[in-house]
């Protein structure tokens, strides 16, 4: 009979700052039925939403988090809750990561000890966003542990998260991802596509954000153009369905802008960072110009510094009304992040 290979969560922070608390979750998968083979698997997510997904699908976890209270879900569906980050991942397979940026990862991973932690032969997948020179050197290190690592960021936000609708860009050596796809890892969360060597997954999340970024802008834009020339806002999304101007941000993010709900699916403090990110690389890799990227950074660097850092990227448009004042996109009241 074959091993069924443990799987733990790892530590995650809910803010860019090493400072702010973080949290866990451990899995291992034992008995699961979607799966061929045993595998024990070590991971964090942010308020548990894909841990859910992994534990529904067959995987048992152990979770840890700084708050321990964000454990208690995932305790009910039958996760043990480690005591750190170092008991978290003792033992595992496979050791899933997402916290909020390069420099917590590394607080969080290997100033802890955990990475000492880790046995040979597995396989840590860090799911942060993170600057793919950081994930590069995260990858040497670990190999130098007999430990490999791939660097596998997602889309999809916190819908995708709890509906395990993912798009996960991966990026590190083909027969570490080949075996974490053989070994069900990916499933339960959603669609994991290989991208390259270390960092190209980080390089494809990257590439992501600023497709992103800017459609918000572009989406923001034509809503408040729409509204302003006596359309009804509301059938724009319905009207450009299935056309070229269709996309996944005017459905989802479109929507929120006009029913003004800015609680956050992707707060705006990340997508600041994640764009730095982008301008800082493009620099390293040739490419000191990216001009609409530079413009749509400094917009959410202004909404930032005016205390949005925790709404939802759509709040880009309360920039563009600002600016044109006194149009407003619809009369409904805004609905901020909860406090």
């Amino acid at each position: 009979m074959s091993r069924r290979p443990s799987a733990n969560a790892w530590p995650s922070a809910t803010s860019p700052s090493p400072s702010r608390g973080a949290s866990t979750t451990c899995r291992s998968a034992k008995g699961g039925p979607s799966y061929d083979s045993p595998h024990r698997l070590s991971r964090h997510w942010h308020h548990g939403r894909a841990d859910g997904c992994q534990i529904k699908a067959g995987f048992t976890a152990a979770v840890w988090n700084r708050t321990r209270s964000k454990t208690d879900p995932l305790a009910v569906q039958g996760a043990r809750v480690a005591g750190g980050p170092v008991d978290c991942v003792k033992g595992a397979d496979y050791i899933l990561s997402i916290l909020d940026s390069g420099p917590v990862v590394r607080e969080v991973f290997f100033d802890s000890g955990a990475a000492d932690a880790m046995k040979r032969g597995a396989v840590f997948i860090d799911m942060a966003s993170i600057p793919p020179k950081m994930a590069q050197e995260h990858a040497a290190w670990l190999k130098e542990r007999g430990v490999g690592h791939l660097d596998a960021p997602v889309s999809g936000g916190s819908f995708g998260a709890a509906e395990g609708s993912l798009a996960i860009m991966a990026g590190g050596e083909q027969t570490d991802f080949d075996r974490t796809e053989r070994d069900g890892v990916w499933k339960p969360m959603g669609r994991a596509s290989y991208i390259g060597p270390a960092g190209s997954g980080q390089i494809a999340k990257l590439a992501n954000q600023i497709m992103v970024a800017c459609n918000i802008a572009s989406v923001a834009q034509g809503l408040l153009f729409a509204g302003a020339g006596g359309a009804d806002p509301a059938q724009i999304p319905v009207a450009l369905a299935g056309g070229h101007a269709d996309s996944r941000v005017l459905q989802e993010h479109g929507r929120r802008m006009i029913n003004r709900d800015f609680r956050p699916g992707a707060p705006i403090r990340n997508f600041v960072k994640d764009l730095d990110t982008v301008l800082a690389t493009a620099e390293q890799i040739g490419l000191p110009q990216l001009p609409i990227v530079k413009a749509v950074r400094d917009v959410f660097k202004t909404l930032y510094d005016q205390g949005h850092e925790r709404w939802d990227h759509s709040a880009f448009l309360l920039y563009l009304e600002k600016m044109n004042a006194p149009a407003r996109l619809g009369d409904k009241a805004n609905t901020p992040p909860e406090r």
